[in-house]
This record gives C-alpha cells, sequence and structure tokens, in this order.
C-alpha cells in the first residue's frame, strides 16, 4: 500500500474564540449491512452500539465521540417488520451506508483511515464497486468563525480554483451512472470577481440567487441557514438543510481500497484551499484573471482550467 500522507495542519487551525477547530466527516460505503460496520467502528474505537432515534445504529462514547452508521435514505427508518427488513436488504444493493461522526480533531482523520482498511478487508466495497456505486466522502470543518472576513475567502479560494482541484482529482464522469455534483456557476464566480459584498447578508443574497442549490461541490447553504436561517428558508426548503457553522466540502469519490487514495490526502486538498484563500494577493490577482477570462469573446471553461491549474499548482 501507498505511503499516507501527514494530516496537514489548517493554516488557521483555531477559531475565533482560540479554540481548536474541529471537522465532521461522512463516509459513503457498500458491500457491507450497517450492523457490520456498527461492530467493526465498535472493535476499532470502543464504545456502545445503540439504535438511533429515526433510523440506524450510534456508537456512543467511542474514541473518536459518537459516530452515527446507517442506510443513507430519507425513505428508510427502523426495519421493525419482515417487511421493511425486505426493504432494507433491497434497498442495500443501491443506498450506501452512511458513517457519519461528530466533530474531531482534524489529526483523528488518520484513524479513519485505517478504519477504512479494515471495512475494505471485511467486504467494504467504494466507487469502484461499479457505475452505480456513487459513493462520496464529505467533510465538514469549522468555521475560524461567522465573520464575513473569515469566510469570504475560503469561498472565493474555493470558487476559482475548483476546476482545477476537480481535474486533479481524477474524476472519470464517463462510467458513472449518477452524476458528481455540478461545480458553481458562472454567475456566481461573476458576482463574487465584481459585486459589493459589504456583509454577510450580501454574499448569502448573492449565493441564493446564483447558486440555489446543494449541489456544489463546497455546499454553502448549511452555513448560511446558520448564521440566518429565515433569508434562506425565504428561497430554499429548509427540511433537507442543516444549519451549522462549517463548511460542508462534497467530495466525489469514496475510494476504498484504492492505494493511492485516502482520507488524508482529500483532507489535505482542503487545507490548500484554505491556505489559497489566505493570499489575498493571490486572491486578488485570480479576481482579475476571471474578469479578463469572462471579457474574453472566445474563451471556454477549459481555458480557465488550463489557467488556474498553473496558478494553483497542486491541492497536495
Amino acid at each position: 500500500m501507498t505511503e499516507r500522507p501527514e494530516i496537514a495542519s489548517l493554516p488557521r487551525p483555531d477559531t475565533a474564540e482560540g479554540k481548536p477547530r474541529h471537522v465532521g466527516v461522512e463516509i459513503e460505503l457498500g458491500g457491507l449491512p450497517e450492523t457490520r460496520v456498527a461492530e467493526l467502528a465498535r472493535d476499532a474505537f470502543g464504545g456502545e452500539i445503540e439504535r438511533g432515534e429515526e433510523k440506524g445504529l450510534v456508537l456512543t462514547g467511542s474514541r473518536l465521540g459518537d459516530m452515527e452508521i446507517y442506510l443513507d435514505s430519507a425513505l428508510l427508518g427502523h426495519a421493525d417488520t419482515r417487511f421493511q427488513e425486505g426493504l432494507h436488504e433491497m434497498a442495500r444493493t443501491v443506498v450506501p451506508v452512511e458513517i457519519v461522526t461528530g466533530p474531531i480533531l482534524p489529526d483523528r482523520i488518520a484513524d479513519l483511515d485505517t478504519f477504512l482498511d479494515t471495512l475494505h478487508a471485511a467486504g467494504a466495497s467504494g466507487t469502484s464497486g461499479g457505475i452505480t456505486a456513487g459513493y462520496g466522502v464529505h467533510f465538514n470543518p469549522e468555521v475560524v468563525s461567522t465573520r464575513l472576513d473569515d469566510v469570504l475567502p475560503v469561498l472565493k479560494a474555493f470558487a476559482f480554483a475548483e476546476d482545477a482541484l476537480r481535474q486533479e482529482m481524477g474524476i472519470d464522469l464517463s462510467r458513472r451512472v449518477l452524476p458528481f455534483v455540478d461545480p458553481y456557476p458562472r454567475r456566481l464566480l461573476d458576482g463574487l470577481a465584481r459585486a459589493p459584498i459589504p456583509d454577510m447578508a450580501a454574499l448569502i443574497d448573492l449565493y441564493l440567487d446564483r447558486a440555489p442549490s446543494r449541489n456544489h461541490g463546497l455546499d454553502m447553504l448549511c452555513f448560511f441557514a446558520h448564521v440566518d436561517r429565515d433569508r434562506v428558508g425565504a428561497k430554499m426548503d429548509l427540511a433537507s438543510v442543516s444549519a451549522r457553522p462549517t463548511f460542508h466540502y462534497r467530495l466525489p469519490d469514496c475510494r476504498i481500497g484504492d492505494p493511492n487514495w485516502s482520507l488524508a490526502l482529500e483532507w489535505n486538498r482542503w487545507v490548500a484551499i484554505e491556505r489559497l484563500s489566505e493570499d489575498h494577493g493571490f486572491l486578488a490577482e485570480i479576481e482579475r484573471a476571471w474578469q479578463a477570462h469572462r471579457d474574453a469573446l472566445t474563451t471556454v471553461r477549459g481555458d480557465w482550467t488550463k489557467l488556474t491549474s498553473e496558478r494553483v499548482g497542486r491541492f497536495a
């Protein structure tokens, strides 16, 4: 197995209050029932397996805190009857099992990588399990603060570097039945580069006007709902939005069993985005480059991907 990279440190590892920033991790996988995943998690991290309030299982008191483990479908609650058990069994062929951690320190991501090795050895599969295996990984890094100056640069860094990031990830869309999330619309990047954004309300309004969807690699709606639930609720159905003071970074693949892939690798790519956000000279330069790209009549999105790949470099 290829040696995994060390867990990179965030450029700003503490919140504005001086507390260590945490990250929640969501992992989707197939090949194993949720009961077996929960048992393996208990063996790896300790704790007790309990029935979840609405669905699935919860590992409580583990060394990584509480972990939820369930079939990832809003239509599936607890299997209390033989008929419901049958529905769960059929669902397992197309619906992933999801592991959701509570907030953990970033260096504990290495423990999750080791756990994924255990799951793979027990028969778990990731995206490579088939063309319908649209499994992914989500990171929920805690924000430094809810202030505009601590959030907008990160959003800009991701938005302008997203095409280069997707290229580096090597997303194989040709073999997918289920599409990956949409890139940010160009209109949003136009607004981030050109429109005055004086405060958080203006940023939320811009996002809701030009990218009103959770189907993006960096889903900001969870954070925006935490800051101003009423403003988001006026434009979006909040039933599927879990308000929280985090970025919601959605990765295209969960490549369990791939020796060249790891949670550490993907986390380090997020850290690279945050490092770009700290480089105000880079942000100003890339905004000017975007405006020039949009003003040129003959450019296509591939030109922007090439330009940003050259300027950003690698994400790990």
